[in-house]
């Protein structure tokens, strides 16, 4: 079983701050760095360090070097990468004393994908892979009906969120990973409980993995709905927390476990992505998280 993630990679232009900025306000950044990410490449090397056979899909600029560079570094495969014209995509992200964010996009060469690129890249992958799939790349909806025609499991995770979504075949989509706010754009509530029964009941084939950050993470799908609590760390940045849950919960699923086991894992693995600054190195290899598991519930004895 093979994962292919057709997503975004940036260039992650970190501003550690008191707190976030507000409207009109000016102030000095603590601390700033340059880092590799984008939910494609975070997703990506979660599932590499998780254990799985993953390939990242997706087009760099000419400054992309360190981006493939990255990739391999962690084990995701980049024969697919293709470089084109002008810069590659990048983040300015903003993280708080509580390591809490805000992130402003620009999409660059993630936004040039074709119909030719898609086709011959899902080539390469058959009935049974993984097909990991965010919004911040273009095209998506193609993706989505090629990677389909192939009998390849579909994972979406809608975000960033625009309108345009709900008018692409989402019923073709195997598994959602979706954020409370994501969800409620999605299906006009706010309330948890009734997000995941719309969900449920919209796309009834499908796994809904609804993530709620400090809170913990939902899950629904037929007669199972189960609630996942987050486990308690001190925050240090949050950013790659949702695509850490996302690659552990597909890597974890991949090898056989039960839904509800699976959520567990994601949750340890997001706990220890939060509590280190950046992107891909906050992400934990498989052995860190097991063995983290294995002691807490020998704690609890």
């Amino acid at each position: 079983m093979k994962f292919l993630v057709m997503g975004s990679l940036n260039y992650d232009y970190v501003y550690e701050l008191n707190h976030i900025v507000q409207p009109g306000e000016t102030v000095a950044s603590v601390r700033m760095e340059t880092l590799c990410g984008g939910k494609g490449l975070n997703q990506s090397i979660a599932l590499a360090k998780a254990g799985s056979n993953v390939w990242q899909g997706g087009m760099i600029g000419e400054d992309g070097e360190l981006l493939v560079n990255t990739a391999v570094r962690y084990g995701v495969g980049v024969e697919y990468l293709k470089t084109v014209s002008g810069r590659s995509g990048h983040a300015v992200i903003q993280v708080d004393a509580n390591g809490q964010n805000s992130i402003v996009l620009y999409g660059g060469s993630n936004r040039k994908f074709t119909e030719e690129y898609i086709c011959e890249t899902l080539e390469h992958f058959e009935s049974g892979d993984y097909l990991v799939l965010q919004n911040e790349i273009n095209r998506v909806n193609e993706v989505i009906r090629e990677g389909y025609a192939r009998r390849m499991k579909i994972v979406l995770n809608p975000s960033p969120y625009d309108a345009e979504i709900l008018s692409w075949d989402l019923s073709k989509v195997s598994v959602f990973f979706l954020n409370e706010i994501e969800g409620e754009q999605m299906t006009g509530t706010g309330d948890v409980k009734k997000m995941i029964a719309i969900l449920m009941q919209r796309y009834p084939e499908a796994e809904i993995i609804l993530t709620l950050g400090e809170k913990g993470a939902s899950y629904g799908k037929g007669e199972q709905i189960f609630f996942q609590p987050a486990f308690p760390v001190k925050a240090v940045d949050t950013t790659a927390a949702g695509d850490t849950f996302t690659g552990y919960f597909l890597a974890a699923r991949s090898k056989g476990f039960s839904a509800k086991k699976c959520l567990e894992i994601a949750a340890h693995a997001s706990a220890f992505a939060v509590g280190k600054r950046g992107a891909a190195p906050s992400i934990p290899l498989w052995k860190e998280v097991v063995m983290d598991t294995k002691l807490r519930q020998a704690s609890l004895c």
